[in-house]
């Protein structure tokens, strides 16, 4: 079609897995968008090797990227579905134990790398472009300058473009630039930790479970990929001993994390490379402002602990789709502030619910005082025998009303 190159329906500032799952969305919808990305995105890597940095896809989230068209491209690369979830705190005196059969569910979710799940939603929105001609990736540009008018934003980019639309979709992450520009504060803070991230090869399959211990300093994560002997770790910890365990030779970490993890996994084989992130949890405290809306990390950043900001990203998405989409077909105006608004006013609530669960989580079970101890783990008892609450804990961390 004859496209002004200038204007568009709607920009998104962003171009990793939130930003390009809502061009996706309003792409194959036929929704003129532009995706400004500051880094040339990387669709080809060695199969051989795993990304070190995974998420938790819970099963809405699934049916998210089933809709948008990239679930089968990251099904036929590789996805590792678990059926089971063990969390307990390392003393041995509590533990809760999740199967996906008392729920009559094939699996629990799915643990797949952040690079497979971007590679299969941009090779997406090349499809849809292909279609419809209605996306285009602009790459590797930057937005050095934002104009709010009364109908319309302008951006000016650092190759010389200037860019137009009704509305401007901030997916630029936890640091977003565009939420500063727009005057919106946050509120948050730095959490006493560090996450170290790895691939493990361990000497037992991990029977297609999670494995969640709560240690003193923070709990250590192992996430079943697809090979029966791989796990992808998160081991949250002080800043200090983060450092210190990146920064060991491959056989003392290796030996190191058997120790703290136990046996349930069997020796610890090989590790390749190892990433240390510091941890922070920020809210934004509005999403939109006129003609601006945030979604993903722009408007929250939480502690992964139970794996739940990309999934609360993608549902962001799907609400804000929903209504600029619908906005779109009624030829009324999708960049509206009351429109925002509602948007806001629809993903806030769970946000903020999930937020502060995972704060009050970390908080719990990253400290050593006796008292908090036992009160934990006999909740974590008492919760694992009360099947029917158990099972509506872990329904509503799927996703599944």
């Amino acid at each position: 079609m004859n496209r002004d190159t200038n204007h568009y329906d709607v920009i998104i500032s962003g171009g990793g897995m939130v930003g390009v799952s809502m061009a996706t969305a309003l792409g194959q919808a036929n929704i003129k968008v532009a995706v400004i990305e500051p880094h040339l995105p990387i669709l080809e890597w060695p199969r051989a090797e795993y990304d070190i940095r995974v998420s938790a896809i819970t099963r809405a989230t699934e049916k998210i990227f089933n809709r948008v068209g990239a679930w089968q491209k990251m099904v036929k690369m590789r996805v590792a579905p678990y059926q089971h979830m063990q969390v307990w705190d390392e003393s041995g005196d509590g533990s809760i134990h999740f199967d996906s059969t008392d729920l009559g569910e094939p699996n629990l979710g799915h643990i797949i790398e952040n690079s497979v799940i971007h590679k299969a939603l941009l090779e997406r929105l090349h499809e849809i472009n292909d279609q419809l001609d209605s996306i285009e990736l602009i790459t590797p540009a930057q937005i050095i300058e934002l104009k709010q008018h009364e109908g319309h934003v302008d951006l000016s980019l650092d190759n010389g473009r200037e860019l137009s639309a009704k509305l401007l979709i901030a997916a630029d992450g936890a640091n977003s630039w565009i939420r500063d520009q727009v005057g919106i504060t946050t509120t948050g803070w730095l959490y006493d930790q560090s996450a170290v991230v790895a691939t493990i090869q361990s000497s037992k399959s991990h029977r297609h479970t999670a494995w969640q211990q709560f240690m003193k300093r923070g709990p250590l994560a192992f996430l079943p990929l697809n090979q029966s002997d791989l796990s992808s770790i998160v081991w949250s910890t002080s800043h200090a001993e983060a450092a210190r365990l990146a920064d060991l030779s491959k056989e003392e970490f290796l030996l190191e994390l058997h120790e703290a993890f136990g046996d349930e996994l069997g020796e610890m084989i090989s590790v390749d490379s190892r990433g240390a992130f510091p941890l922070q949890l920020k809210h934004a405290n509005h999403y939109c402002s006129d003609r601006v809306v945030l979604i993903g990390n722009a408007a929250h950043a939480i502690h992964p602990l139970a794996g739940q900001g990309l999934n609360l990203g993608i549902n962001d998405v799907a609400e804000l789709s929903k209504l600029i989409i619908k906005a779109h077909h009624a030829q009324k105006d999708w960049g509206d502030y009351a429109l925002l608004r509602r948007y806001e006013r629809a993903r806030k609530g769970e946000n903020v619910a999930v937020m502060a669960a995972m704060d009050g989580f970390k908080r719990l079970f990253s400290n050593d005082q006796p008292l908090l101890k036992t009160v934990r783990n006999i909740g974590l008892n008492l919760a694992d025998h009360a099947g029917p609450i158990k099972n509506q804990i872990i329904r509503q961390a799927m996703g599944l009303k």
